[in-house]
C-alpha cells in the first residue's frame, strides 16, 4: 500500500481511426509524464480509436490494428516508468455471431508491460448523438481496479450520469474515480458536468477526477475542461477548453484513508460567447485539417453570415487558406460589394470577383421554350443562388480548396434556402447557429481576439453589415422579413419547437401570435428534406439538425389547432 500518487491527465485531441497516430499522442505525453515523475498517465474515453468510431469498431481489421497497437504500448511500459490508463474498443479473440456482440467501450491499465487490468463501460447512451448500444456490448458493473496499491474506480463517461455504477464501486472498495470522457460541446454543458460529478463525489464520499477528449469530430467538437474535485467537493485542478493540455496532479492518502489531492493548475473556463465561438473555430479547422483540405473558399454576399463564416474560417485556418468570391448579380447593390471588399480587407483574406449575369443570361435563353409563357417568381431566383454555386465548387476543383456554405440555424430550419444552390457546400459552420447569434457573435468578434485563433485583431466584421436590414438581393428591394417573421420572434419560437419540443398553446402563452407559430411549424416540418441533403456543421445547442433531431421527410403532422 502506498501513501502517494502522481496522476498526469492527458486531454487529447485524436482522429477517428489514425490508430497508429493516436498511440503516438499517448506515448508522446507518457514521455513528458515520466519527465515529471508522474507514475499514471490517464487519457479519454476511446482515445485508442479516435471518439466516436461508429461503424468502424465493427470491422474485424479495424478492431486487429488496435489490440496490435494496445499490446506493443503495453509493452513499452515494462520500462518501470509511468503506467497508462486507456480508452479503447476492445473484443476477445474468438468470436462468433454478430461482432456488436462482443465489442465493448473499454479501459485497459497498461502496466509492468502487460495489460494489468480492464474494465468495460456499462451504462451505453442511445440517445441524442450517441448510439453506442448498437455498435458496443455493456459491460458488467465494474469494480475497481488496482494500482501500485491503490485501488482506482474508472466509470466510463455515461457511467456516472446515474448513480449506480459509481455507487458501486464506493462499495467494492474504490479509493478515488477517474472518469475518461468523450463528452461534446454545447451551451451550458461545463457546468452540468460539474454539478454532475459534485453530485457523485457528495454520494461517494470519492474524490473524482474528471478527463475529457479535446478537437472536432464531423460535427461534434470536444471542448476539454477536464478537472478534478477533492473528496470534499473542492475545485483542485481545472484544464484550458478547446485545446490539448498535459497537468500533473499530486495526491495523498490521508490518517482517516480518504485521498486528496493537492492544488494544481486550474484555469478558469471561458464565458459569454466565447467558449461558443471557440467551439465553432476548433470544430471548423480539425474538419478541414483531419481531412486533409488545402482551406476553403465561401461565398462572400456582404451579408452577416458570409462575413461571420469568413472570420471563423479565418481565424481557424489563418489568412491564406481562405478564399472568397464575390458574386454580384444585376440585383447587388454597391453597398453589398463595398461591404465584401471592406470584409476581406479587415480579415487579410483574398477576394475574388466574378458576376453571374451571364450565367443568368444563358439559363433564360436556355429554358425560354419552357418558361416563355410563364410568369416570373422564386425560381429565377433559385437560378441565382444555383449559378453562384457552380461558380464556386468550379474554384473549388480548381484550387483544391473545400466549399464552406453559410447558411444559419434560422434560415435551415424554416428552408429559407436554395437546395443545391446556397446550402451546398463540403461543411457549414453556422449550422446550429441561430440568427440571432449570428449578430451576437459577430459584435462579439469586433471586440475579442479569440484565444489560438490565426485572424487578425480587431474589427473583422464592418459594422454596416451588423445595421443592415438582412436580405438575399435575389430581387428589387427585398427583404427576409418579406417571407419571415422577424428574426428575434422567429428564433424564439424555432428555439420552443426545436430544443424544447414545446407546442403551439406553450409557444402563444410566450405572447407569439397562434397563426405565426404554426406558420412556422408548417415551414420547419416541410423543409426536412432539404435539411437531410444540407452540408454537415458543428453541434453548439442541445438539439442540432441530424443526428440529434431525426424527423420524417413525409410528415403531415401540425398538431392540435
Amino acid at each position: 500500500m502506498t501513501d502517494r500518487l502522481s496522476i498526469a491527465l492527458a486531454q487529447l485531441n485524436p482522429t477517428v481511426g489514425d490508430i497508429a497516430g493516436n498511440v503516438e499522442l499517448i506515448r508522446k505525453r507518457r514521455a513528458q509524464a515520466a519527465a515529471l515523475s508522474a507514475e499514471l498517465l490517464v487519457t479519454t474515453e476511446l482515445v485508442v480509436s479516435g471518439y466516436p468510431p461508429e461503424d468502424l469498431v465493427l470491422k474485424p481489421a479495424f478492431l486487429e490494428e488496435v489490440r496490435r497497437a494496445v499490446e506493443a504500448l503495453a509493452a513499452e511500459t515494462a520500462d518501470g516508468g509511468p503506467g497508462l490508463i486507456i480508452g479503447t474498443p476492445w473484443c476477445g479473440p474468438e468470436v462468433s455471431g454478430p461482432l456488436r456482440q462482443h465489442v465493448t467501450n473499454s479501459i485497459l491499465l497498461l502496466d509492468g508491460g502487460e495489460i494489468a487490468a480492464r474494465r468495460d463501460k456499462h451504462d451505453l447512451p442511445n440517445y441524442g448523438v450517441f448510439d453506442e448500444a448498437r455498435v458496443f456490448k455493456p459491460g458488467p458493473m465494474p469494480g475497481p481496479i488496482n494500482f501500485r496499491g491503490v485501488r482506482l474506480g474508472v466509470p466510463i463517461c455515461e457511467d456516472i450520469w446515474t448513480g449506480d455504477v459509481c455507487e458501486c464501486l464506493a462499495e467494492s472498495g474504490a479509493e478515488i474515480l477517474i472518469v475518461p470522457n468523450g463528452s461534446p460541446y454545447e451551451m451550458g454543458k461545463s457546468d452540468q458536468r460539474i454539478q454532475l460529478a459534485v453530485q457523485r463525489v457528495t454520494e461517494t464520499g470519492l474524490p473524482l477526477v474528471y478527463i475529457n477528449q479535446v478537437g472536432g469530430q464531423d460535427e461534434l467538437v470536444f471542448d476539454g475542461g477536464s478537472f478534478v474535485l477533492d473528496a470534499a467537493c473542492n475545485l483542485r485542478a481545472q484544464l484550458p477548453a478547446f485545446r490539448e493540455a498535459l497537468v500533473v496532479t499530486e495526491w495523498r492518502r490521508g490518517a482517516d484513508g480518504v485521498w486528496s489531492c493537492a492544488d494544481a493548475q486550474r484555469e478558469a473556463p471561458d464565458t459569454g460567447l466565447e467558449p461558443v465561438y471557440s467551439a465553432l473555430m476548433l470544430g471548423l479547422r480539425d474538419y478541414v485539417n483531419k481531412n486533409g483540405f488545402k482551406g476553403v473558399i465561401l461565398g462572400l454576399s456582404g451579408g452577416i453570415d458570409s462575413a461571420l463564416s469568413a472570420a471563423i474560417a479565418t481565424d481557424a485556418l489563418g489568412p491564406d487558406r481562405v478564399h472568397c468570391v464575390m458574386m454580384p448579380s444585376p440585383y447587388t447593390s454597391r453597398e453589398s460589394l463595398d461591404d465584401a471588399a471592406d470584409c476581406a480587407e479587415m480579415l487579410q483574406v483574398h477576394l475574388d470577383t466574378v458576376g453571374i449575369e451571364p450565367a443568368m443570361q444563358a439559363f433564360d435563353g436556355m429554358l425560354a421554350p419552357v418558361f416563355d409563357a410563364l410568369a416570373p417568381d422564386t425560381t429565377e431566383e433559385n437560378i441565382q443562388a444555383r449559378s453562384r454555386m457552380i461558380t464556386l465548387m468550379a474554384i473549388s476543383n480548381k484550387l483544391g480548396h473545400m466549399v464552406l456554405s453559410t447558411g444559419n440555424k434560422s434560415e435551415m430550419s424554416v428552408g429559407y434556402a436554395t437546395l443545391y444552390g446556397d446550402m451546398a457546400g463540403g461543411y457549414n459552420v453556422l449550422k446550429d447557429v441561430y440568427k440571432t447569434a449570428v449578430y451576437a457573435l459577430s459584435r462579439w468578434r469586433n471586440q475579442s481576439l479569440p484565444r489560438g485563433a490565426l485572424g487578425p485583431g480587431g474589427r473583422v466584421v464592418p459594422e454596416r453589415i451588423i445595421d443592415k436590414v438582412p436580405t438575399a438581393e435575389l430581387k428589387p428591394n427585398q427583404t427576409d422579413q418579406d417571407s419571415l417573421p422577424p428574426y428575434d420572434k422567429l428564433d424564439d419560437i424555432l428555439e420552443c419547437l426545436i430544443e424544447e419540443e414545446m407546442g403551439v398553446d406553450q409557444i402563444v402563452a410566450r405572447g407569439h401570435e397562434r397563426a405565426t407559430v404554426r406558420r412556422v411549424w408548417h415551414m420547419l416540418e416541410s423543409a426536412e428534406y432539404k435539411r437531410r441533403q444540407a452540408a454537415p456543421g458543428v453541434k453548439i445547442t442541445r438539439r442540432a439538425f441530424g443526428r440529434d433531431r431525426r424527423y420524417p421527410m413525409v410528415n403531415r403532422f401540425r398538431g392540435p389547432v
